[in-house]
């Protein structure tokens, strides 16, 4: 086993601000709050889930395996480790031909371009673009696996500050691995000493977001039980109460697995926003709960 001495998070890294991508249900608000509940003595920190990596990037693990199902997703994320100049060289492209008819009218156009190009043929370039300019960063497929979220209303960040945005998760993400790999095959590689971080496709989100079609909660908990069972940590978040308290999600758990629970409230529910067609949403906080496997 590695030395846990030596194993652990960075220290002294400078803080970053904002994520490289916008990402529906991103922890980018609390990332601090869930790292301080993580522990700083493991061996090797794995997410199965990885999303935009707010919390990947926020702890700065030494060594590391973060992974995802979609494909384009774990590229864009390997590429600002190896390819940053080129990543964010695309993404100037896209803004600049976005706004070239200087009318909303053909920002909606050309967005629609892209998003028909990303689904004829998946890539890097192209999601990164969708997912800082569709709406609310809200990544959501049709039946047929399509991406059909329509264009944001908000103005995406320009590439300089993408640029600066990756050039400060550089550091961040440099001992991690990236691999498109399903959840269950990556938390069995915990081992002794591992720490695991999960935050799945909820239960009481829209089916159709990414990830959520053939998303197995039960799966999930089998996979968290045996990896607790061979001496690794894991924390997951998950689905805790909506609409400022007033709905508790109710989950199937198994008893003993988790020994310890906290609320961590996440804030206004974008995708409820979405739903709504951009209502305010005064009493429409969410709070996700924070479940550890160890006693805290």
């Amino acid at each position: 086993m590695r030395d846990l001495a030596h194993a652990g998070a960075f220290h002294g890294l400078p803080p970053h601000r904002g994520g490289v991508l916008k990402w529906i249900g991103n922890k980018h608000r609390v990332a601090a709050t869930i790292v301080a509940n993580l522990p700083k003595d493991f061996s090797l920190y794995l997410e199965p889930f990885v999303g935009s990596g707010a919390v990947l990037a926020e702890l700065a693990p030494r060594v590391a395996i973060a992974s995802d199902a979609l494909a384009p997703l774990i590229a864009i994320h390997r590429r600002v480790q190896h390819d940053a100049t080129a990543l964010v060289e695309a993404y100037r492209q896209r803004i600049v031909e976005s706004e070239a008819s200087g009318s909303r009218e053909g920002i909606e156009g050309y967005y629609r371009s892209v998003r028909e190009r990303y689904n004829a043929a998946p890539n890097a370039d192209d999601l990164l673009f969708l997912a800082r300019t569709c709406y609310g960063g809200v990544i959501r497929f049709s039946a047929r696996g399509e991406m059909n979220t329509p264009c944001g209303v908000h103005r995406p960040i320009r590439a300089e500050t993408l640029a600066a945005r990756v050039a400060a998760w550089q550091p961040r993400v440099a001992g991690v691995r990236f691999e498109v790999m399903d959840f269950e095959a990556a938390i069995d590689g915990a081992g002794p000493g591992a720490l695991v971080y999960c935050d799945p496709p909820y239960s009481d989100s829209e089916g159709t977001l990414y990830g959520a079609q053939a998303f197995s909660l039960e799966r999930l908990l089998a996979a968290i039980e045996r990896a607790k069972a061979r001496g690794a940590r894991v924390a997951l978040s998950i689905d805790g109460t909506k609409r400022s308290g007033r709905k508790v999600i109710e989950l199937a758990l198994p008893e003993r697995l988790f020994e310890s629970e906290s609320l961590v409230d996440v804030g206004r529910s974008m995708l409820r926003r979405f739903q709504l067609e951009g209502q305010t949403l005064e009493g429409e906080r969410v709070a996700d709960r924070l479940l550890l496997t160890w006693a805290t």
